[in-house]
């Protein structure tokens, strides 16, 4: 799998907040995101189920 990169644009207080969270999990930033998305797209495929591609 590759890894992409990915710009996003946060406000000042969202980011510091972010940064707080991450420290206390003795996490990166850029893990808690990670973290956060992978949690999002679960409950996603939990309500509608999972999300498939075509090769």
């Amino acid at each position: 799998m590759a890894i992409k990169s990915l710009s996003i644009r946060i406000d000042e207080e969202m980011l510091n907040k972010l940064h707080v969270v991450a420290d206390y999990e003795g996490r990166s930033a850029n893990s808690e995101i990670l973290i956060l998305i992978r949690d999002a797209i679960e409950q996603y495929e939990e309500k509608h189920g999972k999300i498939e591609f075509n090769s």
